[in-house]
């Protein structure tokens, strides 16, 4: 299986680039944040012409997050994290494709730091750890990707010295994302690349792109019987090169059918 986590930044606006990506990349599952869309307004006739089935959760202006599955459409188990039940944005959604428990999620931006968003986003981290340690107990295979708005090292951000008051790179924020890892996930991308200066995230201003001046944002954990079938982990930057793209990269895996023999990181 190839799957995919890719924050589109508009799924209507960028439907485009995101089909010519698929037709591309040929990734077998896709989880998409940011769509941007009321739920009527997602481009499922588009989406499924080029082969894939979906279940999305759309939200007028801001947030939504779907679940894409090459000729199929994956079984929708939840919208949504346990919460507080005032939490009306579109940020979780989950489905199983091929056996494979995949939760697609937009974790909050949180700025500005200090204030009411940034105390939203540790609230939200925090359901996101107590319903992935559930998850964990499930002792199946469980892929949880998307767009975390973590940076977890100084080495996923340029220039980590302009980071440390931001809410992507705030301190409480970083142990929170190592505490919900430490419950036994693995983050794929770095367990293959440990120390590789990895970038999913361009920002518009400044030439960002050219000068590879990133933020490593976007995620995809696996739990313990995922990660024994990793056998790659990537990201496709040059699709933040496309007119009219998103200001992130899709970040791909790779899961064999069956588990691999233990291999030392490159």
């Amino acid at each position: 299986m190839k799957l995919a986590t890719y924050n589109v930044n508009g799924i209507n606006g960028r439907l485009e680039v995101l089909l010519r990506w698929l037709h591309e990349a040929e990734p077998d599952v896709v989880c998409l944040q940011e769509l941007k869309a009321p739920q009527e307004k997602f481009p499922i006739k588009a989406i499924e012409a080029a082969g894939y089935g979906a279940v999305w959760q759309g939200q007028k202006s801001w947030n939504g997050v779907a679940i894409l599955a090459k000729g199929q459409k994956p079984h929708l188990t939840r919208k949504g994290l346990p919460g507080e039940p005032e939490d009306e944005h579109s940020r979780y959604i989950e489905a199983i494709v091929d056996g494979i428990v995949i939760g697609g999620l937009y974790l909050p931006n949180g700025n500005p730091y200090p204030g009411p968003k940034f105390e939203y986003k540790l609230r939200w981290l925090k359901w996101l750890h107590d319903y992935a340690a559930e998850q964990l107990e499930l002792e199946v295979p469980v892929v949880l990707a998307g767009d975390y708005n973590v940076m977890p090292t100084e080495i996923d951000v340029y220039k980590p010295e302009r980071w440390t008051n931001d809410a992507l790179f705030r301190v409480e924020v970083r142990e929170a994302y190592k505490k919900l890892v430490d419950q036994g996930w693995t983050d794929a991308l770095r367990h293959l690349h440990p120390y590789e200066r990895i970038y999913t995230f361009w920002d518009y201003f400044r030439n960002a792109y050219a000068r590879d001046a990133g933020l490593r944002i976007d995620h995809v954990l696996l739990s313990s019987q995922a990660a024994a079938r990793l056998s790659k982990a990537e990201v496709d930057k040059h699709v933040r090169g496309w007119e009219h793209t998103s200001d992130h990269a899709p970040v791909w895996i790779e899961l064999q059918d069956e588990p691999l023999k233990r291999r030392k990181a490159k």
